[in-house]
């Protein structure tokens, strides 16, 4: 008999033999007793009840194939339901086991829903399966055996399939429910090669949704293939989406890795791409940045060393309606140590921004920070004022009574912790005009302060600091602003046209409250102005003292309303303010011009935008010219003039009383010193 026969003979043996074992370990599968064993196991093991419904079905041919049908599994009090799966079927070929070697046509879960749950303590429902899986491995090791061998030289699976997966997330001491459904996962081949080190996977596609509180987040997930030999990591490219969608927005984000590669503790992107487009009601943003990465598992560390990018905001909300960012920088983060380090270059239409920031905790912040400036106009960016009234005075909300202010939120200063300069070549804000701004940023405690505060402005110079405490809703200013053109400064900043002059002014104030009502009624401290040739505009004095002058012939009582078109030149004006509860007090007015001195004592209610004030006019010197003459006969009287009102609308009047008792003064004055001399002459002759 030749050699191939009798190899044949016994190969046929072998295989009648598999065969008849393979027909007998079918026909003795007792379905039913399996089931009660796997069933009695879990609840031993867990106490937790596992249900199976129906039989599990069992093939052997050409695969060793385990299908079941509805399965689940109770929370450890036995009642509510914990996991359930619909289907689930694993099918393993014969022949390559007989080497040692898994080799899986298929696996495939239909219908796996989980619930998950965080108790009010704190607690999980599954610490006492991550317990019992703790006991297991120490069993384990009692026994000499090691978690987690390889029990395999090779295993080779042509495919996953995860379909239909869900996931329910319930936090018991908030109550919010998060939960992930339509959860697919697919595969092509996956191998291992335990022995040799390598793994890898083909194929990989994720998608998953997510609803909590009225949102929607779809996730895609996809990557073409991935290996692992050793200890070195490759995957041709990466790519993630994510879709979030609730009432009045919609965020689309995607990120792409290309060129994954390097170690596993190590791994290197050659190229990292992130792209967003977001709609928030009817603005649009879109946000690109690429760069390369850098990351250290067992550090936590990450770099992104060329990041490069743009950042487009876009709407009819927005002053420009259209904004664009190009951004240069580099970014590193230490996870481990919540330390970060950024550097960050960007253009903003005619202004060239740098910003470098150093964060040495990410929570609560903790950060310090340089931001340099080149040029600033915010007033481009800042939403356009409201809509004139046909040149009628705004109500003010304590007039009209309907208006309700907003709020001052200053909770989020609490628990930073920031410390940073600004710096701003030319700035404007508001209309005011700042140039060589240095501004220094303390925020800890929640109390910020901005200190020193340093410009040039109008001619002059500004120094000095703000502080606000988040605690108390407090405010406090400090300003000093020497030379300054006050005219110019005041139509800018706060559109009025009141005062002209160069000179000094001093402010010390604090207040405190959570609405600007509530602040403007709350100002206390002090305030100061010295002023050189200017004027106050909105009344003519001269013009008052020469209808004093009619009023004292008899004709009609002198009042009106400021003109803006008026003004009244002074040579020097110096005055100090004593403020409490928003109402500012002056005792000791000064203003000189050639002709005219004046005094005066009243109050400015900053709460109400209001004056009420008398000023006491003098006539020390006239002219040669008609006007002058005018004025003769009022020369040493002091004229009292009352203005009282909204400033945008404020009325004068003269005190007839106290005139005609200052006229009467001076003519009983007149007549006695005439009469005295006339004595003293009789005398001498004498």
């Amino acid at each position: 008999m030749s050699l191939l026969r009798k190899l044949g003979i016994v190969l046929a043996a072998l295989f009648g033999l598999l065969f008849v074992a393979a027909g007998l370990a079918y026909l003795l599968f007792d379905a039913e007793a399996a089931k009660k064993k796997l069933i009695d196991q879990v609840e031993s093991r867990t106490g937790r009840q596992l249900t199976i419904a129906g039989q599990p079905g069992l093939s052997l041919w050409p695969d060793v194939g385990l299908q079941l049908g509805a399965v689940s599994l109770s929370e450890a009090d036995g009642r509510s339901a914990f996991a359930s799966l619909q289907a689930a079927r694993v099918s393993v070929a014969v022949l390559p086991l007989l080497s040692g070697h898994v080799e899986a046509r298929r696996i495939e879960l239909d219908g796996l829903s989980i619930n998950l749950v965080k108790r009010r303590d704190g607690s999980l429902n599954i610490d006492d399966l991550l317990d019992r899986d703790g006991d297991d491995d120490e069993e384990a090791g009692k026994k000499g055996d090691k978690p987690g061998k390889e029990s395999a030289s090779r295993i080779d699976v042509a495919g996953v399939a995860l379909r239909q997966a869900r996931l329910r997330w319930l936090d018991e001491a908030s109550g919010k429910t998060t939960e992930i459904s339509d959860l697919d996962l697919s595969t092509g081949k996956l191998s291992a090669r335990p022995g040799e080190q390598r793994y890898a996977v083909e194929q990989v596609a994720l998608s998953t949704r997510a609803r909590s509180d009225g949102q929607t987040l779809t996730l895609n997930l996809s990557v073409p293939a991935v290996s692992v030999e050793g200890d070195k990591l490759s995957a041709t490219a990466v790519d993630l989406s994510a879709l979030l969608e609730a009432a009045g927005r919609r965020i689309d984000a995607r990120v792409a890795l290309q060129g994954l590669g390097g170690d596993l503790e190590q791994p290197v992107v050659e190229r990292f791409a992130f792209d967003l487009q977001a709609a928030l009601g009817e603005t649009q943003a879109k946000a690109a940045l690429i760069s390369p990465v850098a990351v250290d598992l067992p550090k936590r560390t990450i770099s992104l060393n060329q990041l490069a990018g743009r950042l487009e905001l876009s709407g009819p909300a927005l002053p420009m309606k259209r904004l664009e960012l190009p951004l240069n920088g580099r970014l590193q983060a230490d996870l481990e140590r919540q330390k970060a380090d950024l550097s960050l270059l960007t253009k903003l239409d005619d202004s060239r921004i740098d910003l470098t920031l150093a964060l040495g905790r990410f929570a609560p912040l903790a950060a310090r920070f340089a931001l340099d400036i080149d040029q600033l106009n915010v007033d481009r960016y800042l939403p356009p004022a409201p809509a004139s009234t046909g040149g009628k005075p705004a109500e003010s909300a304590a007039e009209s009574g309907k208006a309700v202010a907003a709020k001052i939120d200053l909770s989020p200063l609490k628990g930073l912790d920031v410390d940073g300069t600004v710096k701003v070549g030319r700035l404007q804000w508001r209309g005011l005009k700042l140039s060589s701004l240095v501004l220094g940023v303390d925020l800890a405690g929640g109390r910020l302060q901005l200190a020193p505060m340093r410009a040039a402005l109008y001619g002059g110079s500004l120094d000095g600091r703000v502080t606000v405490d988040a605690g108390n809703q407090q405010f406090s200013i400090r300003q000093n602003l020497q030379g300054v053109a006050i005219g110019p400064l005041l139509k800018d900043f706060a559109d009025k046209d009141v005062l002209d002059g160069r000179g000094s002014v001093t402010l010390d104030v604090t207040t405190r409250g959570d609405t600007v009502p509530a602040l403007k009624r709350r100002l206390a401290g002090q305030a100061a102005v010295d002023l050189r040739d200017g004027a106050v505009k909105g009344i003519n004095v001269a013009k008052l003292l020469r209808d004093a002058k009619a009023a004292l012939k008899g004709q009609s009582t002198v009042s009106g309303t400021g003109n803006s078109a008026e003004k009244t030149d002074f040579s020097e004006l110096t005055a100090s303010f004593r403020i409490a509860d928003g109402i500012a007090h002056n005792n000791d007015l000064a203003m000189k011009s050639p002709f005219l001195r004046l005094a005066g004592e009243g109050d400015i209610d900053i709460g109400q935008d209001s004056l009420n004030y008398l000023a006491m006019v003098s006539v020390v010197e006239t002219s040669k010219g008609q006007e002058g003459k005018e004025l003769e006969q009022l020369k040493g009287i002091t004229v009292p003039l009352r203005l009282r009102g909204p400033y945008n609308k404020l009325a004068y009047s003269l005190d007839m009383g106290k005139l005609i008792e200052e006229a009467a003064k001076t003519k009983l004055k007149e007549k006695a010193e005439e009469k005295l001399g006339k004595e003293l002459q009789k005398l001498f002759r004498k």
